[in-house]
């Protein structure tokens, strides 16, 4: 009796030596090939965290967008790998409350006046910060737009509501609201939105020649690739701030 307690606690001792050992070598308590430490579990959790909460968005119904009878049906890219920020060149100064109205007559230029079928711009931002819901097909989705020549394909495009030429103040809350929006839209899988990427142009009439490989900054400006002075100097001067703030939202 007594050799098989001196069996039983010996059995233990090492036991208690083997498990004193694994955590001085893992001491997150994770082992070699256990599911916490592998390297995929390690990167999905990152992705998870450079996600921005998905903001508050006005649907389209809401500001009563109207229908091209003979509009295709929404295009989708693989992923959104960029952001394009443009102003839509409307006045500023504007009670936020006629905002849709707005929405209204642009959809009429983009779909009607230059036969795109659909606003150009995958959202809109107004001088209140509040976001809304432009091109359709999906504001969760990487639906194509028809906001810059060239690069339409893999970016999402934001429209600042107004103008902002060198001297013009952007509003603060239209800045934290494009940069909540940008932090959402480029997560979980998306670059750093202070960063550059390296995107294909699709259009001769781009700054890139069709088939040329261009790198532009992942929050960027209409004018990056294509020759206009969208979104305007004083917005452009802001979108490395732009970037920084999603950035934070993402907690990179």
């Amino acid at each position: 009796m007594r050799r098989r307690r001196y069996r039983s606690a010996a059995a233990l001792a090492v036991l208690v030596l083997l498990a004193a050992t694994s955590l001085w070598l893992h001491p997150e308590g994770a082992l070699p090939g256990s599911a916490s430490s592998s390297p995929e579990r390690g990167r999905a959790a990152q992705h998870v965290r450079h996600q921005g909460s998905r903001p508050a968005i006005v649907p389209r119904r809401a500001w009563h967008a109207d229908s091209v009878d003979t509009a295709p049906a929404a295009r989708y890219a693989p992923a959104v790998k960029a952001v394009v920020i443009h102003h839509t060149s409307t006045p500023n100064g504007y009670d936020c409350a006629t905002v849709p109205r707005t929405l209204r007559d642009l959809y009429a230029g983009h779909a009607y006046g230059r036969h795109w079928d659909d606003l150009g711009y995958n959202f809109l931002v107004d001088a209140c910060g509040t976001i809304y819901e432009g091109r359709a097909g999906g504001v969760d989705r990487p639906v194509i737009g028809a906001h810059t020549k060239g690069f339409n394909e893999g970016t999402v495009g934001i429209a600042a509501i107004g103008t902002f030429p060198e001297g013009e103040t952007v509003p603060g809350p239209m800045l934290d609201a494009i940069a909540r929006l940008v932090a959402w839209k480029l997560g979980p899988r998306g670059p750093d939105p202070r960063g550059r990427v390296t995107l294909v142009s699709t259009h001769d009439e781009a700054r890139f020649p069709k088939g040329a490989k261009a790198v532009l900054p992942v929050v960027g400006g209409h004018s990056d690739g294509y020759p206009t002075r969208c979104p305007g100097a004083a917005l452009y001067a802001r979108l490395p701030d732009i970037g920084a703030r999603a950035a934070r939202l993402q907690h990179r």
